[in-house]
């Protein structure tokens, strides 16, 4: 299967970012894609919760996902879309960062909320609260394809080691982490945590990204790290997008998986023990 791994540049007018996806899936789809990846929130990158609540739709009114559920019937491919920003019916008024996995038929397979939220100090002039405007998930997602098991995670969850390994215990093969990395934070820590995580589970990580700074009507513009990165089962780089808005695509053999769990078995090799006192 030949996987297309989508590197945007979303600003906050959802519309303008469907155009762009769309354009990036044709091509993906021209290059013989079968299985197409888009970054964590395609429909709207934004740092203002007014200009969130005035752009963001619930899931069953959202049209980026009902658009690209459409691209995916079209073109009879899968496409992981990385997330959506979306309403909720929360009392709290926080939104969704959810992940979906759509089917050839333009069915969605499986529904994945982000657990883990961005809740840090990257410096004195660069802080993030997701968890002020997010509400998190609660539970892990695989899902079944012809070409192997996905599981669903996004950007910060890659920071949380025992997810990743809990998913490829549960049978992922394919473990997808769409993200919109910190400039600062993806120089230091980004190829180093993804190639970790394939490492541990022996594991395929596609990694879809957003990139460079991204258009605001209102509120701070940020500035994303980009690199989406595709990293084999042994920990090899298959594919760097590099900065710049565009597509990447590599081949997908779970044989592959094997090999790698076959000569470091390690999901199958750790002991219980008991927590330090």
């Amino acid at each position: 299967m030949k996987a297309a791994l989508l590197q945007l540049t979303s600003g906050d007018d959802p519309s303008e970012n469907r155009k762009m996806v769309r354009a990036q899936f044709d091509e993906a789809v021209g290059l013989g894609a079968g299985f197409i990846l888009t970054p964590e929130v395609t429909n709207c990158v934004s740092t203002s919760r007014t200009r969130q609540k005035e752009v963001l739709q619930p899931e069953v009114e959202d049209e980026t996902l009902a658009a690209l559920r459409e691209k995916a019937r079209q073109a009879q491919v899968w496409c992981l879309i990385g997330s959506l920003a979306l309403k909720t019916d929360d009392a709290d008024g926080r939104f969704a960062n959810r992940s979906f996995l759509i089917a050839p038929d333009g069915s969605i397979a499986a529904r994945y909320d982000k657990i883990h939220m961005f809740d840090v100090r990257v410096s004195e002039t660069e802080v993030y609260r997701e968890s002020d405007g997010y509400r998190p998930g609660d539970t892990a997602v695989t899902a079944e394809t012809p070409f192997g098991t996905v599981g669903l995670t996004i950007c910060y969850d890659i920071r949380f080691p025992h997810l990743y390994r809990q998913l490829a215990k549960a049978g992922a093969e394919i473990l997808t982490v769409p993200s919109a990395f910190s400039a600062v934070t993806g120089a230091a820590h980004w190829e180093t945590l993804l190639r970790a995580r394939a490492i541990e589970t022996g594991s395929y990580i596609l990694a879809p990204a957003q990139t460079g700074t991204h258009p605001a009507t209102r509120g701070k513009q940020r500035q994303t790290y980009g690199h989406s990165l595709a990293i084999g089962p042994w920990g090899d780089i298959l594919a760097d997008a590099g900065e710049a808005p565009g597509v990447i695509c590599i081949d997908l053999d779970r044989k592959d998986v094997e090999e790698a769990r076959r000569r470091i078995p390690s999901l199958r090799q750790a002991n219980r023990f008991d927590d330090p006192v």
